[in-house]
């Protein structure tokens, strides 16, 4: 059995519906889609829904299990990962999130629930340069974000890109994962621009 992928959140605020349907399948113009193993790019992905989106996926279809306050989807994203949505008490009300699980390690929904209780229940609403990156990614149009193909050199090939803003240059691309701080900041709303960094330990 291999582990799971490291949990993570890839998106800051409540989703609405819209945002969930489109986050559910965040990699679907990845290169070569149909080949490989799908697993490492969705699972252990979180994001925050509320109440009626939670509440319409219960009823959209019967899910795989109910176990207590959170439900699996019946249908399988891509081998054993499928959507689990939670309804956890966080600093005493009630959210609601989904995280993408897979299911072959009987550990990682529990990872999941215990990993958002702890991200949640943080004082301060720090953002780690992969948090910002993933809100990048989640919330950027597919018109202006995309992978690295043939033009790439063969080593950043599938790789993440977004689209960025050169001035009198115009538009041009770039990796996601090596975008500067000033970058970062230019692509995210203004509302998480200044959020503080976690402190390292």
């Amino acid at each position: 059995m291999n582990s799971s992928p490291a949990i993570r959140k890839v998106f800051q605020g409540v989703a609405s519906r819209q945002q969930m349907f489109r986050m559910f399948d965040r990699h679907a113009h990845r290169l070569n889609r149909w080949e490989g193993d799908a697993t490492p790019l969705y699972a252990g992905e979180w994001f925050e829904i509320g109440e009626a989106e939670h509440d319409y996926m219960f009823e959209i279809l019967r899910p795989l299990w109910i176990r207590g306050s959170l439900f699996a989807m019946r249908e399988y994203l891509t081998g054993s990962v499928t959507g689990v949505f939670f309804a956890l008490r966080i600093d005493e009300a009630i959210r609601f999130f989904h995280g993408y699980c897979d299911l072959s390690d009987q550990s990682s929904v529990e990872a999941m629930r215990v990993a958002i209780i702890e991200r949640e229940s943080r004082p301060i609403r720090a953002m780690t340069r992969e948090e910002r990156l993933e809100h990048i990614w989640s919330s950027t149009a597919d018109d202006y974000r995309g992978y690295a193909g043939e033009r790439w050199p063969q080593a950043l090939r599938g790789k993440r890109t977004v689209m960025l803003y050169g001035g009198k240059g115009g538009t041009f691309l770039k990796l996601l994962e090596d975008l500067s701080d000033d970058e970062i900041a230019a692509k995210l709303p203004v509302q998480l621009r200044h959020r503080p960094s976690p402190i390292a330990a």
